[in-house]
């Protein structure tokens, strides 16, 4: 009876080990007067597993604070509705590097702390190749649209972000000429600032190139190439003797005339 008991205790504590959210520590700025405030976000991501080359697909977020770490709005300066814009950086798989969600927050309450959504925010993106990779929770903002950003939050634990699979099944090529179709509905792509920084080394053969030494002197007397000053003067020199003879083969054919 205990080895039966022991199995499901196992089985929940993987289970809540595998839903767990990451504890993420921000670090956000007031795009107006540049102070900043640190904050701790729960944030849980929920990857599809259906996805397809070609399709747009959906990566869930869903964030809370952490009491006592909340984000708390100026008294005086920011009021109002505001939008959360939410991101996740996506790494190995060619030409799909961010997801981007927007959601509606609410109103501020200055000095209040700022809500987070209470729903799940969708992050939207498209993968044009096959592949398998990670996702993993990035940048959160906040404005009232994409280019009014009014707090930006970068995150400070980077370790700390759980790696979530995710795969997009087939073996073809890419489905669109375009590099990237992630919506981004900001500025800030959310760019994985992990293992996809998108720094490869090539591999392939690199180009050659050709010196060509011209001597000293050479443009200025019109020499050129490899002749050098000793070969000019021979080459000058048979000039001449070329010329002379020529010259002196005219004359003597001029001199022979005619019996009559």
């Amino acid at each position: 009876m205990r080895v039966l008991l022991l199995v499901p205790a196992t089985a929940l504590l993987l289970s809540s080990a595998a839903a767990r959210a990451d504890v993420l520590e921000y670090e956000c700025t007031f795009t107006s007067t540049g102070q900043t405030q640190n904050i701790k976000v729960n944030v849980e991501l929920t990857v599809p597993t259906d996805a397809e080359v070609g399709k747009e697909m959906t990566i869930g977020w869903r964030g809370s604070y952490v009491d006592g770490f909340e984000l708390l709005a100026p008294t005086t300066g920011l009021e109002g509705e505001l939008n959360l814009y939410a991101y996740a950086g996506i790494s190995d798989i060619d030409r799909l590097t961010s997801a981007t969600g927007v959601a509606p927050i609410g109103t501020i309450i200055p000095g209040d702390p700022i809500p987070l959504p209470t729903t799940t925010v969708e992050m939207r993106t498209t993968p044009n190749n096959p592949g398998t990779g990670t996702v993993r929770a990035a940048s959160i903002n906040f404005g009232p649209r994409p280019n009014e950003r009014v707090i930006d939050c970068a995150v400070q634990n980077e370790s700390a972000r759980q790696k979530y699979p995710l795969t997009i099944p087939g073996t073809g090529q890419s489905t669109s000429p375009s590099p990237d179709t992630s919506d981004d509905t900001s500025n800030d792509t959310g760019d994985d600032t992990g293992d996809d920084t998108g720094d490869e080394e090539s591999t392939g053969p690199q180009p050659t190139s050709t010196t060509t030494r011209t001597p000293a002197g050479a443009a200025e007397t019109g020499g050129g190439g490899e002749a050098g000053p000793d070969g000019r003067v021979l080459v000058g020199a048979g000039f001449l003797l070329i010329v002379s003879s020529a010259t002196g083969l005219f004359l003597r054919r001029r001199r022979r005339v005619p019996a009559l």
